[in-house]
């Protein structure tokens, strides 16, 4: 039973490190900017329209701060991870080198969820967006190949073909190489940065700019009030759900906790960073701070433009909560704005699900090579340098899995596999400042003691506010993931089984 404690030696990932084949492309500011990449997208074009109706009203706002300060303790114990232990597998490789293989496998497992989940969710929310920004062309879909069959309400068969097809063409991006993703990454970071930009502008512009929106007496109506009275309302499951008041903050906070885990991408990308142990921290820290207040405008501004209440899916707006931030100019009368938005955000949304299977490609091969998953998921292709067959294989999973699942079920299994993550994280750093208190740690968290205990406190308060469904569908998971380890990481890994792999040091 004491084998499954068993942990990986520092002097192991340094060796791992000199031995690795990825190529060394990518600096700080690409870092950062594949942190951005990840967060800036689903929070605030997909998730800011549920977030607002089904949870927290206009105080949509104090749920991304509350999110947000979830994030920051654990983005300080990932920095210092990163700056102990620069290499590719994230969370993961930071568990196996302080406490121990099962717990690294749980946090692998988790990681799996997370990236995966995100991929699928994401590329679901850019097929509405697509889907509305072909419509500007007069080019309409019909609904059988833009609906799963849980949302299609008509007879026969229907899939998501934009959501198919997207993730198929990145995950031949991503084969052909990481300095090419990268590089298209970049692009499209600024492009929709931009956009936000202009969303916050144009939307503060038009609320205080507009008599029906705002006057010096009332201030902006659509706030009033900021936080609603606790209610109950049919859920997207068609349950009745408690909502609004600082319960519905808190909810939603975790329902919206999907929109956060971009600066975990960036640790994923350790093993191609040309400075990893300075340039992953400051990627990490910069790219969480810039989105918290990207979000933060943004549900402010949303939430003045339109009332939540109208994001309702039964009510008169029912296309609203699919593309919140598109429709919210279009319902001011602001077309051209409404355009604009349709269109960064069906680019932008690339970028997120590029940036998720390429971080869970590099878990893959952290595992691979540990011996706890098959040593196919972390083969290179012999040029490109990129793990191809698992990047393959997952794209055809993220592929079927997004044409055919509900986006909500989707988004709050990858919050469960976030929430987690960090958890394990925080508890990771107090076990490792314990058990190597003099270990060399070019960035250190401050006051750890208090940032670990804050950060598992909110984060596993966050999980006990996630939906009953999506924790039983998550409880499922980990259930799968246990017997995997005991049918195969367990009797294959390389720390527990050196004798199968002497012959191939």
């Amino acid at each position: 039973m004491s084998k499954i404690w068993v942990k990986k030696p520092l002097s192991a990932y340094e060796a791992d490190m000199r031995k690795s084949e990825l190529k060394k492309v990518l600096g700080k500011w690409s870092l950062t900017a594949i942190g951005v990449g990840a967060i800036i997208g689903g929070g605030i074009f997909v998730l800011t329209g549920t977030g607002a109706y089904y949870h927290a009203g206009p105080a949509l706002a104090i749920s991304f701060i509350v999110a947000g300060i979830a994030c920051i303790f654990a983005a300080l114990c990932y920095a210092e991870f990163a700056s102990i232990i620069p290499v590719e597998g994230s969370a993961y490789a930071y568990a196996y080198g302080t406490v121990g293989e099962i717990f690294a496998w749980a946090m692998g497992w988790c990681l799996i969820l997370e990236y995966a989940m995100a991929s699928m969710a994401v590329s679901v929310s850019w097929s509405g967006y697509f889907t509305k920004f072909l419509k500007i062309f007069g080019i309409h879909l019909p609904s059988y190949l833009t609906s799963d069959p849980a949302s299609y309400t008509g007879e026969g068969f229907s899939m998501n073909l934009p959501a198919f097809i997207l993730v198929l063409l990145i995950t031949a991006l991503l084969v052909k190489g990481t300095k090419e993703a990268a590089s298209a990454n970049n692009l499209i970071v600024v492009m929709k940065t931009c956009a936000v930009v202009f969303v916050i502008i144009a939307g503060a512009y038009i609320i205080f700019s507009s008599s029906d929106l705002y006057t010096a007496a009332d201030g902006v109506k659509n706030w009033k009030p900021f936080i609603p009275d606790q209610t109950m309302i049919k859920n997207s499951e068609g349950e009745m759900v408690s909502a609004y008041g600082v319960k519905g903050i808190i909810s939603g906070a975790a329902a919206i906790f999907f929109a956060y885990i971009g600066f975990d991408a960036v640790s994923t990308q350790a093993g191609e960073a040309i400075n990893p142990k300075k340039d992953v921290p400051f990627a990490i820290i910069t790219s969480l701070l810039v989105c918290t207040a990207l979000y933060i405008c943004v549900s402010l501004v949303l939430t003045g433009m339109i009332h939540y209440s109208d994001f309702n899916p039964e009510g008169k707006f029912p296309d609203a909560i699919k593309a919140p931030v598109a429709y919210a100019f279009e319902i001011a009368g602001k077309h051209w704005a409404s355009n604009i938005v349709t269109i960064a955000a069906t680019v932008g949304l690339i970028s997120v699900v590029m940036v998720m299977m390429m971080g869970q490609s590099r878990i893959f091969i952290g595992m691979a090579k540990d011996g706890l998953i098959p040593k196919f998921f972390g083969d290179l292709h012999p040029k490109t340098k990129t793990p191809y067959k698992g990047i393959i294989l997952l794209g055809v999973v993220v592929a079927f899995i997004a044409a055919l699942t509900p986006i909500s079920t989707l988004a709050d299994m990858t919050s469960f596999g976030t929430l987690f993550a960090f958890t394990l994280v925080c508890i990771a750093v107090w076990v490792m400042r314990k058990r190597e208190p003099n270990l060399a740690r070019p960035f250190k968290v401050p006051a750890y003691k208090i940032i670990v205990a804050l950060g598992v406190i909110i984060n596993v308060y966050l999980i006990l506010n996630l939906s009953t469904h999506a924790l039983e569908l998550s409880g499922i998971w980990l259930l799968l993931g246990g017997l995997v380890y005991v049918l195969y990481g367990r009797s294959n890994g390389k720390l527990n089984n050196p004798e199968k792999y002497q012959d191939n040091e």
